[in-house]
């Protein structure tokens, strides 16, 4: 029991540490995929090396946990990840993009935080936005590559992305059984998903800020 809450209480430190803008990072060292291999290799890559996105992810299997639908939110996700990039690569804009992020974070920590149930179009749709600009943002790297590797790189963008949420997801719920009371387990999660939003925004306005 100890342990578990231990663990438990290094979730939030870990998610928070690992907060930054939603750069774009490449499995390829910055080069352009050019074959089938190097496009899945970098999709395979990609939401793992770089923490800003991996933090997303693993916000949104936590969320997508307490929330029910734990693994149709967590499609809805990727698949508009992989809409977001394709808008990328087809040169395409989106407006304020990181702070739409941020933004969609902290909406999504805190319809979990309420502890109210929210409908599944909305909650979808919740997911989804937050894929397609995040997507959208680190769509730069795959901008360039020949139909093949952008084919192979959303294909293992899409599996990594996908099994990191669901497992984050399984793994929050099994901690928050052996850890704690049942009523403050989603909105503990709602809490540390929120927190990493907000954090994301306000690094967003200090850039603006500084700039």
């Amino acid at each position: 029991m100890m342990h578990s809450r231990r663990a438990l209480a290094l979730v939030p430190v870990v998610l928070a540490a690992s907060a930054s803008p939603a750069l774009a990072h490449h499995a390829m060292g910055g080069q352009v995929p050019d074959t089938l291999a190097t496009g899945l290799l970098s999709g395979l890559g990609h939401p793992v090396i770089g923490v800003d996105h991996l933090a997303f992810v693993v916000a949104a299997g936590v969320a997508a946990a307490f929330t029910g639908n734990r693994l149709l939110s967590p499609l809805a996700f990727v698949a508009a990840t992989v809409a977001g990039c394709l808008l990328q690569v087809a040169g395409t804009a989106l407006p304020a993009a990181e702070f739409v992020i941020a933004l969609s974070v902290v909406a999504i920590g805190a319809v979990v935080l309420s502890g109210r149930s929210i409908g599944s179009p909305a909650l979808l749709g919740l997911f989804a936005l937050a894929g397609l600009f995040h997507g959208w943002a680190y769509g730069q790297s795959i901008v360039g590559a020949e139909p093949t590797p952008l084919l192979a790189y959303l294909a293992g963008f899409s599996a990594v992305q996908y099994g990191i949420a669901v497992a984050a997801g399984l793994l929050a719920v099994r901690l928050w059984k052996a850890a704690g009371p049942e009523a403050v387990r989603p909105r503990l999660a709602g809490a540390v998903v929120a927190g990493i939003g907000l954090t994301f925004f306000l690094e967003q306005v200090e850039s603006l800020i500084l700039a």
